[in-house]
């Protein structure tokens, strides 16, 4: 395979717009539970779930908590609003089909209602949160993508918004770009400050 390029892609802040609809989500959680909205919202945004139940809930069974969120998230793709980031459509039908694949620390049905709400097309591949053991920073979600692919890391291009993922694509032996920041992660090879500035250079690496 060498010589052939691929693109693997983060989901959410990466190709969708999902802050408002995560927002909403774990205000609706909190409300539940009878907490501030935008205290839990705040500690939502620098841990993963399992983490901010223990903080601002921690006399509640988390498995619990766990379903409640998976409810409330599978109510909004159902009935919010989503946008895909401009080029996002353009870019994804452009690249070659056998060689890029979705990589999201999301559940893959989620991705799917979304991408069938706002046209964006699916790949042949998605490596989802049910895929592996470890998510990101964990490199396992990139090495799996590049495994079913059959893609030496070194031919990977890593499409990325947040300091996790980069983390994952980095340790995962790719080169890693991130989109849709006013400034790089560390460990970013490259940056654009939107996917759409980005989108002709990924067609042009790959």
């Amino acid at each position: 395979m060498t010589g052939r390029k691929f693109v693997f892609l983060d989901v959410d802040g990466t190709l969708m717009d999902a802050v408002e609809n995560q927002r909403r989500v774990w205000h609706a959680w909190a409300a539940r539970h009878g907490l501030d909205g935008e205290t839990v919202y705040a500690v939502a945004l620098r841990t993963r779930p399992v983490e901010t139940f223990a903080a601002v809930a921690p006399g509640v069974d988390p498995a619990a908590c766990l379903a409640l969120l998976h409810e409330l998230e599978d109510e909004d793709v159902r009935t919010g609003t989503y946008a895909a980031f401009a080029g996002a459509a353009e870019l994804l039908k452009e690249l070659p089909a056998d060689r890029w694949a979705l990589v999201t620390s999301n559940y893959e049905h989620r991705v799917r209602g979304r991408f069938a709400r706002t046209g964006l097309p699916m790949p042949g591949l998605v490596v989802d949160a049910a895929s592996v053991s470890e998510g990101k920073p964990s490199p396992v979600p990139y090495l799996l993508a590049a495994e079913k692919l059959g893609a030496d890391p070194a031919d990977c291009l890593v499409i990325e918004d947040a300091p996790s993922g980069v983390r994952a694509g980095r340790a995962a032996g790719m080169t890693v770009w991130t989109v849709n920041t006013a400034s790089p992660a560390e460990g970013s090879h490259r940056h654009f400050t939107t996917l759409a500035e980005a989108a002709p250079e990924i067609l042009a690496w790959v």
